[in-house]
């Protein structure tokens, strides 16, 4: 199954794309961004992730350029929680700090209405009432569809629970990193969407000579497997490898055709 339902109503191709790494400078560098997010929708990417973080905004603006106006299944979901000051990045989930954050996302994005949006990180010096109070309220006006979370624990999780619906958790996670093992299975549990950011490592393990020992068996690159392996580890997982290259999202958008044995992905699991 290629698709799931974020919130329950919000379909998407489970397997996405993260513009995290798309150059945003002018020039050469910027077009060919854009030719690879117009190339991510001809594929058949309907969910694509971004942030604030990213470039102070450049990277939402970049995708509105890019997208705009965008195809009725496409969501981009992004991501508020951290702002800049002076030089520097800092946590802020002040309810007021928020709401801007919120508006100006929508305004570089070119909508009326985030369809996904996801809290970067929690504000450990504000209320977790206060920060997931003032997105339900933004939901509750019609500026945001659906809350997220990112780099969140079990017990965070099910705090933020009780306060608000939770649509989504971002958390880092792949084959060959399963810190996030307890959180993802408390998500699967909960019918929440599971998108591991960095869901493709090359680091030299156990498992990543499995990795490769299956990649060979199947005539796939080792990345593709990954991919493939997290689509089969829960049915609530929407991987969102980033890239540059036009040709290393095409291999990884391919993953979703490339189906392991039971044999294999039990190797794979246990390595």
């Amino acid at each position: 199954m290629n698709e799931f339902a974020i919130g329950g109503d919000l379909t998407v191709h489970r397997l996405g794309f993260g513009a995290m790494r798309l150059p945003t400078e002018a020039g050469p560098a910027r077009e060919a961004s854009i030719a690879l997010a117009r190339r991510a929708v001809e594929l058949g990417i309907t969910l694509i992730d971004t942030a604030h973080l990213y470039g102070g905004g450049a990277n939402e603006e970049l995708l509105a350029e890019a997208l705009y106006p965008y195809p009725e299944d496409l969501v981009v979901t992004t991501k508020v929680g951290v702002v800049r000051t002076g030089d520097d990045w800092k946590y802020d989930g002040r309810p007021e700090s928020l709401r801007v954050q919120v508006d100006e996302g929508l305004r570089r994005l070119r909508v009326e209405r985030i369809e996904l949006l996801q809290l970067h990180r929690l504000d450990p010096e504000t209320p977790l009432a206060d920060q997931l109070g003032a997105l339900r309220d933004l939901r509750d006006e019609g500026k945001i569809g659906r809350i997220g979370l990112s780099e969140v624990t079990v017990d965070e999780l099910a705090r933020a629970r009780e306060i608000v619906d939770i649509a989504s958790v971002q958390n880092r996670y792949s084959l060959l990193d399963r810190e996030h093992e307890a959180v993802l299975d408390a998500c699967e549990a909960a019918g929440i969407a599971f998108l591991p950011w960095r869901p493709v490592l090359g680091a030299a393990s156990e498992a990543g000579t499995e990795l490769t020992t299956v990649a060979a068996e199947l005539g796939a690159t080792t990345a593709q497997v990954g991919l493939a392996w997290l689509l089969a580890r829960s049915p609530v997982i929407l991987p969102i490898p980033g890239t540059a290259s036009i040709a290393h999202l095409e291999e990884n958008f391919a993953a979703a055709d490339v189906k392991l044995t039971a044999e294999q992905l039990e190797r794979l699991t246990k390595a």
